[in-house]
């Protein structure tokens, strides 16, 4: 903070703020008040040597001087002229000596008067008297909101001292900073009350006291609050106030911004609080605001407030731009408070990483109608590839659509935009690429309205009689002109590489008509002209050019056009040719970096010897052996010294500068040295806190707290002055410094009152005094209880916690101080809370349950065994806040040596800080059973050998810090944690991952293995078994792998002979190890047999083997599928499957070669149990896999087989049949073999006479037979799969079972027909062949009930019964035709009609006769009819709720008679048999084919 004096109405018209490298500091603006310290001169002395110093020497006109007459003559002329100037400048300075005379003399006459004061002080002071009141306070009454000022003049020997009271309370004006000001000089003693409130309302005393006695002086101040502000007004008037001016307000800046940190994008505020007398609402202090020296004022980018007792300005969008020193200025009666400091805004995460950051500074120059000069400034590169170019963008006002102006990127910070449309307004905005991508937008510029700049310079004014103002044009001053004239001046603005600006002044007369222009080029002496600007009209005297050639000369003319024609061309520029860039700026030159403050560091450096326009600088930063630099300022710096902020402290850095300017950032110049974070080097600040510990009546003992700033080195030494109360003298008590902050004085006059002040000093030198202590008297203390405890400081202070410790008392009273209490009260609160209720003995206390961010004071009270003695002083007030990147203390062993330890980081260190170690808050210094070393910011504590007695609390403090420390409970079980782990790491073992094992390999080889955790290269080891080291050799093989830490031993042969114990040493270098495994017994067993059947898996696998043996899987369909796996197989490799021995040779040969082999066994059950086996051979050996279904594996097996029914299981369906009424569920497969159930009303149903239970292989079924009413309710099959459940329902009663019972009557009479009708139950052939003269004899079987008659036909024709042809029916029974002796004639279709009353049935059989000797004829099978039965009701489909649908299910076909034997001799052998062949598939379904029953709809 820096303070200066300087009236505010002697500052310029335009304030100006002082750019300085210091960011931080603050200006106090007050009267200044100079003190005399010389008093040995005399009053004459001094009026002498002022009159010599305003008498006027002299004045000599020296020869070279000398006039000649001319001259003389002129002179003269000039000084009648200004004659009178130099007599009023005569007559003011003979006021100014007049004046000067007057101070003088006054100064004189002021300095006898003090000396002859002294005299008479000198005199009266050996006069005792008590203090007397000459003026008394008076009483007042004043209004709300106004200040008032109590004062009095009391005289006394020695001088007293006065304290205030209000209602007999203490007055603190630290209670309220602002409220109170207690002012004490040459005797008149004042309280000031601002800004009175209603309360304020009391009576008021004045105490003075000396050892003499006590006065008092006692007003009553009465407060009025206005009618209709809240109370009725006492006094029923107003009293009128005189108007206040700002200035006039006496303002004090408290807490103020401190440098700050942003981000581009987000928001921050900059605030001051203060203190206004008076704090007028209506009246708030003139505040104003600066960056950079320029006044800001309000806008959307800048907000400002003042009042509430506080200034704040806020910018709710960062841009770069914003970065800077900003200042705030407030104007006082006295002249200005001001505070500044500095703003810095870094860039927003890029769009694309390695994208450099925006551009800032953004403005259009040179404005015209429809063109307009961008200007920027380039961002900084840190880490980030060079900057390759710009992009212009342009955004119309009242849009949000933003055009790129230039198709390719501009290297230079400044472009050309032409093309405006006249009158249009435009922001503009730039973005920079680099080789990564594009950055993001800067800020975008101020609005700019395309005009012509020329427009106003062509408007005349003229009065008319001094009243008016007539406002003309040029046009009408030059008549009527239809062709303009031609520009002039036609030159180059602005040459560079990239483009040329082009200018010109428009023409005169230039006509009414609009104008435009018209460019040509020719290259230089050619005289070939050629329009460049064919695509637009341009209206403003300036053009772009980019298309010029490098190395060309070139020459340009314009053209004057409007709606009448062209002008003549102007006159041809003079040749105009790109030139070279000057490029960026030369590096800056020697960079020096020093000392600031314990978080900035003041860097300077030389400029470059090639400035080129320098816009200012960028400078980076870098930490001591870090890789990468980071900026330390987001704007270009105009100043060649910069204090960089935000660094840790303690910390080292290295700096570099770059010098920027339109063409981009110069190089980097060269490192400073490194330097330390730390803080300036000064003189410590004051001490304060002056107690009082102890008085004995000739001596008094203080105490008093150490400065709060040190200067930058530790503070070795106090001096202390001494006054008496009365007197304005100061005495030095010590010659020698005092190096603690404890002192005695001695040679005290008992009953004095007595000041003291101290003064600390380091290596810079001796700071500033403290201010005075109370006045103390010199009165021996004889109290019992103990004097005050003193030095209350604080450690460990975190956001809930802190420790607070404290001194014992040096006056300990009648007995030993035997503990002490401590009372805590929030920062100006007057309520303490005391934190322990029994005294603690030790001198610190921990208090816990604080809140965060809260302030407190702490006081502390002795007791010893006659009572509670003195309260010390408050302590500072301190917040539970930790300091950010706080750490804690942490314990552990060293990995090398084994030491146990206790390490502390600090978050901030300087050079003089040091770690101060203690053991239950007592310091621990040099001591054998702990050494304390230091490195860096780390702290560690190493213990030499701990115990027990080593238990207790650790706490570490920095110093010369903000109060960085740390503490540590050290506990047994920690101890002794941390002893195990340093006798391990002092007496190393290998640890290992895992023991030894074994693991039996491929080919039935034995590995045993171990892993340890970690080998080195120059590890050492021996396999040991039964007490022997082998190595290796033949049959074994011992290797290991440092990386993975494994050491093996393979033995090839695994036998007999290998039982025993095996043990591996390990020895790496200091540390060692062994393991041992028992392989004895059963376990030498398992693992004897383990590798043999891995030996035999391997000689196996060598010929086609399974690789995966036989399982089951079950498809979809329900289907069993037994499936194997093989290998190492070719295609003629055979593979067979058996069952019980017994081949099954499968529908689809097996293809090994596809690797797999299945073998499906559909509509599996009970039968399909047994040994299956798979046999793999080939030439290389053979394979074999046995797959037993029975037992748990058959239950596994239709498990699966139900899940999938389950899962496809249809809702119940009823049928009826002749014998009741059938629920039936269909299913992909269903096998009773399946764990089902029915239930009837929950209840489970047994199968029975009543209740049968089947199904077939698609559906399960139940039947009841001849229903009752008793059968109705609600029916459910379950099938169940071992896990899940699958339930299927049907309600069978109300409707459905009435619909149900009749369709069961119906189809029970039909099959009772069915049963009893007539029919041929057996004996006919379907065709016959017979040689003629043979006999033929048709007999069959028939049956009926009643007995049918029988019929018989020939070709339809009824057969009559003669010789030739005989009609039998024997018993009812029997029914045979017989021919005798055949001939060709009775070759035909014969039927025989069986009938009864129920029904009949017509057979038929073809009869063939041939001749001897010719071919037997092949057969013709007739066709047999069913006769129909007798006519009946169709029946009626079954209900049911829900039918699936499903294929229906075909009827059974009817199953043919077999044929009898004919009574005739046999056929010939080549007669064909009607009987069918062996091979010809019996006419019985099998069992794949679906059931009789009704289609399923």
């Amino acid at each position: 903070m820096a303070s200066k004096v300087k009236p505010w109405y002697k500052k310029k018209a335009v304030s100006q703020v002082k750019t300085d490298y210091a960011y931080h500091h603050s200006k106090h603006v007050v009267k200044q008040q100079t003190e005399r310290k010389s008093s040995f001169q005399s009053a004459q002395q001094v009026q002498t040597q002022a009159t010599e110093a305003m008498a006027e020497p002299a004045y000599t006109v020296p020869a070279s001087r000398q006039r000649t007459a001319a001259e003389t003559e002129e002179y003269q002329r000039v000084s009648s002229n200004v004659g009178k100037g130099l007599a009023v400048i005569q007559e003011e300075l003979h006021r100014m000596r007049i004046a000067t005379k007057a101070q003088v003399e006054s100064i004189a006459i002021q300095k006898e008067v003090k000396d002859m004061m002294k005299k008479r002080v000198d005199l009266l002071e050996e006069i005792p008297k008590m203090p007397d009141f000459l003026v008394a306070l008076r009483p007042h009454t004043v209004w709300e909101k106004t200040p008032v000022k109590l004062f009095c003049t009391v005289e006394g020997n020695p001088r007293p001292i006065v304290k205030w009271y209000k209602g007999g309370v203490p007055v603190d004006p630290l209670s309220a900073p602002g409220k109170y000001k207690i002012e004490s000089k040459y005797g008149v003693h004042s309280l000031i009350i601002s800004r009175c409130v209603v309360s304020d309302t009391a009576e008021y005393s004045a105490v003075a006291t000396n050892q003499h006695g006590t006065a008092t002086s006692k007003a009553m101040v009465t407060v009025k609050r206005p009618s209709g502000a809240g109370e009725s007004c006492q006094l029923g008037l107003v009293p009128h106030l005189t108007e206040i001016h700002p200035s006039k307000l006496e303002v004090t800046l408290l807490e103020r911004f401190p440098v700050s940190f942003g981000v581009e994008g987000s928001s921050i505020s900059l605030t001051c609080s203060m203190v206004v007398v008076p704090d007028l609402p209506n009246v708030p202090p003139l505040a104003q605001w600066y960056r950079d020296d320029t006044l800001l004022k309000p806008s959307n980018l800048v907000e400002m407030s003042v009042g509430g007792g506080a200034a704040s300005l806020t910018l709710p969008q960062l841009g770069k731009d914003d970065e800077g020193l900003y200042t705030l200025r407030i104007f006082t009666k006295d002249g200005t408070a001001e505070h500044s400091a500095y703003l810095f805004v870094s860039d927003a995460p890029a769009a694309v990483k390695g994208a450099p950051g925006a551009p800032m500074s953004v403005k259009a120059y040179d404005v015209n109608s429809d063109y307009v000069l961008v200007a920027w400034k380039p961002p900084n590169t840190v880490n980030e590839a060079p900057i390759t170019g710009y992009f212009v963008d342009r955004c119309e006002a009242g849009t949000d659509s933003w055009v790129q102006c230039n198709p390719a990127p501009v290297k230079v910070c400044k472009f050309p935009v032409s093309g405006l449309g006249v009158g249009h307004s435009y922001y503009f905005r730039v973005r920079a690429v680099n080789s990564a991508g594009i950055s993001r937008p800067s800020r975008k510029s101020s609005k700019v309205t395309a005009i012509d700049a020329t427009e106003s310079q062509r408007l005349q004014v003229i009065k008319i009689e001094g009243k008016y103002d007539i406002v003309i044009k040029d046009d009408d001053l030059e008549g009527y002109v239809t062709l303009p004239g031609e520009p002039t001046d036609v030159h180059a603005s602005e040459i560079l590489k990239s483009y040329v600006v082009l200018s010109w002044k428009p023409p005169s007369p230039r006509g009414r008509a609009p104008l435009w222009y018209v460019i040509e080029k020719c290259l230089a002496g050619t005289g070939a002209w050629q329009r460049i600007n064919t695509a637009v009209k341009l209206h403003s005297p300036r053009y772009p050019v980019f298309d010029l050639q490098d190395g060309q000369k070139y020459q340009f003319r314009v053209f004057s056009v409007n709606m009448y024609g062209s002008s003549e061309a102007s006159a041809p520029s003079e040749p105009i040719q790109k030139v070279d860039e000057d490029g960026v700026p030369s590096a800056p030159g020697k960079i020096v970096a020093t000392r600031n403050t314990k978080s900035s560091v003041f860097v300077q450096w030389e400029a470059p010897q090639h400035l080129k326009n320098l816009l200012g600088y960028y400078i980076d930063g870098q930490v001591v052996g870090a890789k990468e630099w980071f900026p330390c300022n987001h704007k270009p710096f105009r100043h060649n010294r910069f204090v960089v902020h935000g660094l840790i402290p303690g910390e080292s850095y290295v700096f570099r500068v770059q010098a920027v300017n339109i063409f981009g950032l110069s190089e980097e110049s060269q490192e400073s040295s490194p330097i330390a974070v730390e803080p300036a080097l000064a003189t410590p600040s004051a001490p304060y806190g002056i107690t009082m510990l102890s008085c004995d009546g000739s001596s008094m003992t203080l105490a008093w707290k150490k400065p709060k700033h040190s200067g930058g080195s530790k503070v070795n030494a106090y001096y202390i002055d001494k006054r008496d109360a009365d007197t304005l003298v100061w005495k030095e008590v010590n010659l020698a410094a005092v190096t603690e902050r404890i002192c005695t004085v001695d040679n005290l006059t008992e009953g004095t009152f007595y000041e003291f002040r101290i003064q600390a000093a380091n290596l810079a030198g001796v700071g500033l005094p403290s201010a005075p202590s109370m006045p103390l008297k010199c009165e021996a203390w004889t109290m019992e209880q103990p004097g005050p405890a003193y030095d209350l400081g604080f450690r460990e202070v975190r956001g809930q916690s802190l420790v607070i410790l404290w001194k014992a008392p040096v006056y300990t009273g009648a007995s030993a101080v035997t503990g002490y209490f401590v009372d805590m009260a929030k920062k100006g609160s007057s309520e303490f809370v005391t934190l322990n209720g029994d005294p603690v003995s030790h001198r610190y206390l921990q208090v816990t349950g604080l809140e965060e961010g809260s302030s407190y004071v702490f006081r502390v009270r002795a007791v010893n065994s006659k009572g509670v003695g003195k309260t010390s002083e408050l302590s500072e007030p301190v917040c539970a806040k930790a300091l950010p990147g706080t750490t804690e203390i942490v314990a552990g062993v060293d990995e090398e040596t084994g030491d146990v330890f206790l390490s502390f980081e600090a978050c901030e260190i300087c050079e003089t800080s040091k770690f101060e170690w203690s053991k239950n808050y007592k310091p621990i210094g040099d001591c054998p059973r702990a050494t304390i070393t230091a490195k860096g910011r780390t702290s560690r504590l190493t213990f030499t050998n701990p115990d027990k007695d080593d238990l207790g609390r650790y706490s570490v403090v920095v110093t010369d810090t903000d109060g960085v420390s740390s503490s540590y409970t050290l506990t047994e079980d920690a101890l002794n944690t941390m002893l195990e782990l340093s006798y391990a790491i002092r007496h190393p073992v290998v640890p290992l991952k895992h023991n030894l094992n074994y693991e039996i390999l491929e080919k039935g080889h034995v590995r045993f293995w171990l892993q340890a955790v970690k080998l080195s290269p120059s590890v050492s080891y021996r396999f040991i078994v039964n007490d022997k080291a082998v190595t290796s050799g033949e049959g074994q093989k011992i290797s290991h792998d440092v990386a993975s830490g494994v050491i093996q031993m393979t033995v090839d042969h695994f036998t007999r002979a290998n039982e025993g114990t095996y043990t591996v040493q390990i020895n790496d270098g200091k540390a060692k190890t062994q393991s041992s495994l028992v392989l004895v017994g059963d376990a030498f067993k398992a693992a004897l047999k383990e590798a043999e059947f891995q030996r035999k898996e391997h000689i196996r696998k060598q010929g086609p083997h399974f690789s995966e043996y036989l399982d089951f899987t079950v498809t979809e369909d329900c289907t069993v599928m037994l499936t194997c796996k093989v290998a190492n197989v070719k295609k003629d490799t055979a593979f067979h499957w058996y069952k019980e021995d017994d081949e099954i040779v499968p529908e689809t040969a097996p293809n090994v070669m596809s690797g797999s082999c299945a073998l499906p066994l559909p509509l599996f059950s009970r039968k399909d149990q047994g040994v299956y086996k798979a046999v793999l051979s080939d030439d290389k050996g053979k394979d074999t896999s046995v797959f037993d279904i029975s037992g748990k594996v058959f239950d596994d097996i239709i498990n699966a087989i139900a899940r999938n029914a389950g899962a496809s299981a249809s809702e119940l369906v009823m049928q009826c049949t002749p014998e009741g009424i059938r629920l039936q569920c269909y299913m992909n497969y269903y096998t009773e073999e399946m764990k089902t159930v029915w239930k009837h009303k929950e209840s489970k149903i047994a199968s029975s006479e009543k209740m049968r239970i089947g199904g077939t292989a698609e559906m399960a079924w139940m039947q009841i037979c001849d229903p009752s009413d008793k059968e109705k309710g609600h029916y459910a099959i379950e099938i169940s799969d071992g896990v899940t459940t699958h339930t299927r329902t049907f309600d069978l009663s109300g409707q459905a079972y009435t619909d149900a019972y009749e369709e069961y009557l119906r189809l029970k009479a039909a099959a009772f027909a069915e049963k009893n009708r007539g029919r041929v139950v057996g004996g006919l052939p379907d065709v016959v062949t017979i040689m003629e003269e043979k006999s033929l004899s048709l007999t069959c079987t028939v049956w009926g009930e009643p007995t049918p008659e029988v019929t018989w036909f020939k070709n339809e024709q009824e057969v009559a019964s003669n010789e030739h042809t005989r009609v039998t029916f024997d018993g009812g029974k029997f029914a045979s035709l017989v021919i005798n002796k055949v001939t060709t004639d009775d070759s035909g279709k014969y039927s025989i009609n069986v009938r009864n009353k129920y029904g009949g049935e017509f057979v038929e059989i073809t009869v063939s006769v041939y001749r001897h000797g010719e071919p037997i004829p092949e057969p013709k099978l007739g066709q047999p009819r069913t006769a129909a039965p007798p006519p009946q009701a169709q029946p009626v489909p079954p209900k049911s709720p829900a039918q699936p649908a499903k294929t229906p299910t075909p009827s059974k076909p009817q199953t043919p008679a077999q044929s009898a034997k004919s009574p005739t001799p046999a056929p010939s052998p080549g007669t064909k048999s009607p009987t069918p062949p062996r091979s010809v598939k019996s006419p019985t379904p099998p069992r794949f084919m679906k059931s009789p029953t009704p289609p399923r709809k």
